[in-house]
């Protein structure tokens, strides 16, 4: 049902494509350098961190122990690293709102490209839906009886006026949001260590909870594959960066600062923090959170902050993983509706989603990308909101395939970089450690994504296609565009490394 209804709305954007393009002419296309050097800083430390942290985290401890969340997290934060300065290698050279949309076409072939920009849009847009149902399950906690459908809807609105008004506005609003979040794991990083120090909540626990049942990896290699995945999720959006690139006020400047920061960040925050989680907590605890966020009051951050005695824990966690959740949306609206401008102004989408207000903000993209999510929510009250699981569902590997296109991208651009003869002291910032970065990308990505089955325990029909719907689509996307438009794998010669920054200009003040 969700591929019909998929693929039928792309048949039917591809269709109208021709039509709408036949009109008198667009208006203005260019985006706005609006984002300051502190937004784009600021979202790369802090704008990742959400839900998949603060609540996700007590998924992974009880699937993969502590062994396993720890080592599970280490392995996919290498992944994250080298993707990320993949991305800021192209992204510092080639700085365009598309980013990894418009390498993939590049670099690879236009139905690649093709297929990977509606992959990335499709996961943020259901993402809008995702969060505004989380949204409303942690106002349950202050309101037990409020209407999810009126607070979904006046969420919905505040986000989209966020981007409606300027990129300037999306990223403000970020910083904040991001701020409020990096406070809160750097409280959370110093209460967790002097508590395993035995200095808060009793005495230390030393390393008892790393060898409590069946110790460090009670569930093996398959609780090992489970947690990549919640992993990878809690890591989407890390590579905003590469969009924002495209409306930063310096990307020279901007991007290689964020990127460098990723390393940082990743093992402050992310790793920090579940050395903290799996030292304080065992994995048998009955309070983990595992189904979702109807249990903010019991994710491993509440749990810590309680425990250390703390007594309003859950109240602060609430309102923080509710910024979180806002963020999350708020990244998902600009995000999508940046990938549909891309695609529309090299031709892949009718003309009018590249149309632009006085603000340099693509109001049909963002238009059309706030009322897919919305459709995407209401979703969830149709049935049993099989549609919307299976929507869902494509979040889970999406990200995945969007890193695993990045490596490739990377890896085909370096060898026509070095083909045609172009000098990489034109790089203004070089990736560490090629080529072995982009190929652990590929690797790890190729790895978790063909393994699900084995993870999820796939064992009929209906439950693979639930596990590899994302992966199904992004394949029928690949192959009909090839077969439609007869594209093959562009060569190595002919890229066009051309280091233009796309249809974005500096607006006057």
């Amino acid at each position: 049902m969700v591929f019909v209804i998929y693929y039928g709305l792309i048949i039917f954007i591809l269709e109208v494509r021709s039509i709408m393009s036949q009109g008198t002419g667009r208006e203005d296309e260019a985006l706005e350098r609006g984002l300051k050097l502190r937004h784009v800083n600021m979202i790369a430390i802090g704008g990742a961190i959400g839900t998949g942290l603060f609540v996700g985290t007590g998924g992974s401890l009880s699937e993969g122990g502590a062994g396993g969340i720890l080592l599970g997290y280490c392995l996919i934060s290498v992944m994250i690293f080298f993707s990320m300065t993949s991305l800021g290698e192209m992204s510092t050279y080639m700085p365009v709102s598309g980013a990894f949309e418009t390498y993939s076409t590049r670099f690879v072939s236009p139905a690649f490209g093709f297929a990977m920009g509606l992959n990335y849009w499709f996961n943020w847009a259901v993402t809008i839906a995702c969060e505004l149902e989380a949204a409303t399950l942690v106002l349950r906690f202050w309101f037990p009886h409020a209407n999810s459908l009126i607070w979904s809807v006046a969420f919905l609105l505040f986000l989209f006026l966020l981007n409606w008004f300027s990129v300037g506005s999306f990223g403000e609003a970020e910083f904040w949001f991001a701020g409020i979040k990096v406070v809160t794991i750097v409280v959370f990083l110093v209460v967790g260590v002097l508590m395993i120090a035995g200095v808060m909540g009793g005495n230390s626990p030393g390393f008892s909870n790393w060898n409590v049942g069946k110790g460090a990896f009670p569930n093996g290699v398959g609780g090992m594959i489970k947690v990549f995945l919640i992993a990878g999720f809690s890591f989407q959006g890390t590579e905003l960066i590469g969009i924002m690139a495209g409306e930063a006020k310096n990307p020279e400047e901007a991007v290689p600062k964020a990127v460098k920061a990723i390393f940082f960040r990743i093992l402050l925050f992310y790793i920090g923090s579940i050395i903290v989680i799996a030292f304080l907590l065992p994995y048998t605890d009955p309070s983990l959170l595992k189904t979702g966020v109807e249990n903010i009051s019991v994710s491993p951050f509440t749990l810590v902050f309680q425990r250390a005695g703390i007594a309003i824990a859950a109240a602060i966690m609430n309102a923080v993983i509710l910024t979180s959740v806002l963020s999350a949306g708020n990244s998902a609206i600009y995000a999508g509706s940046r990938v549909l401008y891309a695609m529309a102004t090299e031709r892949k989408l009718p003309e009018a989603f590249a149309k632009t207000n006085k603000r340099g903000v693509p109001y049909v993209s963002l238009i059309f990308t706030t009322v897919f999510g919305l459709l995407s929510f209401f979703g969830s009250f149709v049935g049993e909101g099989t549609l919307y699981l299976w929507m869902v569902n494509t979040i889970g590997i999406s990200g995945f395939i969007t890193w695993f296109g990045i490596g490739l991208d990377h890896y085909r651009f370096r060898q026509a970089f070095k083909l045609q003869g172009k000098d990489e002291s034109a790089l203004k910032y070089k990736a560490k450690w090629f080529p072995v970065g982009p190929w652990i990308c590929m690797l790890m990505c190729a790895f978790v994504v063909l393994f699900q089955w084995y993870a999820n325990g796939v064992s009929d029909f209906q439950s693979f296609m639930a596990t590899y719907i994302g992966l199904i689509l992004f394949i029928v996307l690949w192959v009909g565009w090839r077969l439609k438009h007869h594209d093959k794998l562009v060569p190595l010669a002919e890229m066009d490394l051309t280091p233009d920054q796309g249809n974005i200009k500096e607006r006057a003040k």
